[in-house]
């Protein structure tokens, strides 16, 4: 029998598939999905190759496990920065500011990288439900602020975080970008200076 690392089998599992979807990350982080292959993913924690089967069915279910995996770091700083700001219209800003932050600081290459990825059924509807769980702050604060479509708006909003997103990936001025996409999401909504 197998040695587990873990005080039981459950644990030993569960630690086990982190280690592989961080593996995964971490080849990611290169910027090239396809070199999120099995073997390398073995290869990096030390399990056999046939072992990740294991744990995943196939790689689109593994390279699903990463976006999945993604959320909390993108929701707990969008969170942070939301709680902070006292007003709706801060709020807003915060939303942008630290989207852009987590773009600045490379987490967003995994996304880009995942882009790329062929028959990425899986990994698009990972991204969906993670691209919905972070609109729902924006959601909340564009409906303390009275807007008439919410969903919509904050649909919209994300638009200009996207764009912003794309120049900073291109190379533009970072603290540029952040102030321009900041300073139009909260006067569209507000329509304030």
């Amino acid at each position: 029998m197998p040695r587990i690392s873990a005080a039981t089998v459950a644990e030993h599992h569960a630690q086990q598939r982190q280690a592989l979807v961080r593996a995964a990350r971490g080849l990611l982080e290169g910027g090239d999905a396809e070199a999120v292959t099995f073997a390398a993913v073995a290869r990096a924690t030390g399990l056999a190759r046939n072992s990740v089967y294991k744990y995943f069915p196939g790689r689109p279910e593994l390279l699903a496990a990463v976006v999945e995996d993604a959320l909390p770091r993108w929701t707990d700083a969008i969170d942070a920065g939301m709680t902070a700001a006292r007003t709706p219209r801060e709020r807003i800003a915060a939303y942008v500011s630290a989207q852009l932050e987590l773009v600045r600081s490379g987490e967003h290459r995994i996304a880009r990288a995942l882009a790329g990825v062929r028959d990425a059924r899986l990994v698009r509807e990972s991204a969906g439900r993670v691209h919905g769980a972070l609109l729902t702050p924006l959601t909340d604060a564009l409906t303390e602020l009275g807007e008439e479509d919410p969903r919509r708006t904050a649909l919209l909003l994300q638009g200009i975080v996207n764009a912003a997103t794309t120049a900073i990936e291109a190379g533009d001025d970072y603290a540029a970008v952040s102030e321009r996409a900041v300073g139009m999401a909260v006067r569209a909504v507000t329509g304030g200076p």
